[in-house]
């Protein structure tokens, strides 16, 4: 059984070596053409929270933690951000149509009110991105207000997700 384990335990030491090679794509872009301030009045203590417990995984700003260096993790974390900017993305936001704009508002009340974002997971190793009571009823409320903004701007129907 030692004949194995010594071998086995080198090519695992080469294999997490090798692997440090591979850089996956950072997310950082300064272009800000759609972002959702340019749109929807943001106050600073908005502006605040979202940079504190969203931007990281839903903008293309993403503050990289010293740990994303390291492989797997950094593999993980940038599907992870990927996935994430797939969903909703503050730095492209008012690219979407309208009806959408006003269904990620919609989503980000309900995620937030239930306590589903930041996810678990990244408020254990960001603390200061949990949110408090307060917090969330700031951004909810921000969020309904932006989509009073939208209602008083288009007709009702432009406002409806169609489904496929």
């Amino acid at each position: 059984m030692k004949k194995f384990t010594r071998p086995l335990l080198y090519a695992l030491a080469a294999l997490l070596l090798l692997a440090q090679l591979y850089r996956p794509e950072r997310n950082l872009s300064n272009d800000q053409t759609h972002h959702i301030s340019l749109k929807y009045p943001t106050p600073d203590e908005v502006n605040t929270i979202l940079e504190i417990a969203c931007n990281d995984c839903h903008s293309n700003q993403t503050r990289y933690p010293w740990y994303a260096n390291i492989q797997p993790i950094a593999s993980w974390l940038a599907n992870h951000v990927n996935e994430a900017k797939r969903e909703l993305n503050f730095s492209t936001f008012t690219k979407r149509k309208i009806a959408v704009q006003n269904h990620k508002f919609e989503e980000i009340i309900e995620m937030v009110e239930e306590g589903n974002m930041p996810l678990g997971s990244y408020t254990w190793v960001h603390r200061d991105a949990a949110l408090t009571e307060a917090q969330k009823q700031t951004l909810t409320q921000w969020a309904k207000a932006c989509m009073d903004t939208l209602q008083a701007q288009y007709p009702a129907d432009s406002l409806v997700l169609q489904r496929k």
